[in-house]
């Protein structure tokens, strides 16, 4: 077999499934049991197809056929120009959150704090575009701040990202001129409508915090002052219909210079906002 014949094989099986973006994913995962890299596997496709290739091919078909997402079954995605690792224990990074990337890297910033790192894909993608800065990653799971830590460890990062367990600030010290997050923020009854690659696979932990989809905002609005340096910014990533209430809680806690970032589909996906600067911060 043929690896064009073992590609179109996969196509139809994973169509008839119905499995979204069948003809994307099923050529993802050949070139992962070809140990190739995607974008070259047009150029082998008229080559054999090894035993452990289709093993391993097959293995990862079943999988998907599951509905596991592709990510966790080549271990690795690609956010920001870079791989990240990705399990079981974390989200799969998202197109839309480098949104919030791009928008972190339009200003300058020395210290730096995500809250929820999961697989650090926002802090380590900002740190290696600023090669001065140094940043601070928290997870309250500790398997996601192991994934985060390989990550690091894997981009040469390890000695200017300090990851750490906690419950969003609640054993962060210091101050940044920067705070990122990308929350659990949707709602409890919204979780029956996400795909099954979603719901049945990544951690719902870091999907939902339950209720409304807001408690997470409420306490990083309520805590990333005392965080934040005078005139420091706070970018979130929300839901596309929580950018009202995510502005009317930043607004609440003295945040100047809201504004609010929409995605590649003119969805709305960050909030951006400034922590205004006091006399008390005049006088520090």
């Amino acid at each position: 077999m043929t690896a064009a014949e073992a590609l179109r094989a996969a196509v139809l099986r994973l169509t008839a499934a119905g499995i979204d973006g069948a003809a994307r994913d099923a050529r993802v995962l050949l070139a992962f049991a070809m140990q190739i890299a995607p974008d070259r596997l047009t150029l082998h496709l008229p080559d054999a197809l090894h035993a452990s290739a289709q093993d391993t091919f097959e293995a990862a078909l079943q999988a998907r056929l599951q509905h596991q997402p592709v990510a966790q079954i080549t271990g690795q995605r690609l956010f920001w120009g870079r791989r990240f690792k990705v399990t079981r224990d974390t989200l799969d990074p998202r197109p839309e959150t480098e949104i919030l990337v791009q928008a972190a890297l339009e200003r300058p910033f020395a210290k730096l704090l995500d809250l929820g790192t999961g697989t650090g894909c926002i802090l380590l993608s900002l740190l290696a575009d600023r090669p001065m800065a140094q940043g601070v990653g928290t997870d309250l799971s500790a398997a996601a701040l192991q994934v985060a830590d390989q990550n690091a460890r894997s981009i040469g990062l390890a000695h200017r990202a300090t990851l750490l367990q906690s419950d969003w600030f609640s054993n962060v010290t210091g101050r940044f001129d920067l705070i990122v997050s990308n929350p659990p923020y949707i709602a409890a009854e919204e979780m029956a409508g996400l795909s099954p690659d979603v719901l049945q696979w990544e951690p719902h932990a870091a999907l939902t915090p339950g209720g409304d989809g807001l408690q997470a905002y409420r306490a990083i609005a309520a805590g990333a002052g005392a965080r934040l340096l005078a005139g420091g910014r706070i970018l979130l990533e929300i839901g596309p219909s929580q950018a009202a209430a995510v502005t009317a809680l930043l607004a609440a806690q003295g945040f100047d210079a809201i504004s609010v970032l929409q995605d590649f589909d003119g969805r709305d996906r960050v909030v951006a906002a400034e922590k205004r600067q006091t006399s008390a911060d005049d006088g520090l």
